[in-house]
């Protein structure tokens, strides 16, 4: 995800344009495996905040399933 964002703010964002940011939904909260993924990263990371345009929970849920099984087909 760093890599990406870096990319974007270094090739592709206009300088009228608002940095780019990154969603990570998760299923589950964990603490150590947060502390570890984003310890020493220069750009700012809010963890568990929530934001009123997210688009509606039913549709994130979906999303969140498909791609649980997406991921669970391709360890197979």
């Amino acid at each position: 995800m760093n890599l990406y964002l870096n990319y974007l703010k270094e090739n592709e964002t206009l300088k009228e344009e608002n940095p780019a940011i990154c969603l990570i939904l998760c299923t589950k909260k964990d603490e150590a495996v947060a502390h570890y993924a984003l310890g020493g990263m220069n750009n700012k990371v809010f963890a568990s905040l929530c934001k009123p345009q997210l688009p509606d929970p039913e549709i994130l849920a979906r999303e969140i399933e498909a791609e649980r099984s997406w991921l669970e087909q391709r360890r197979n």
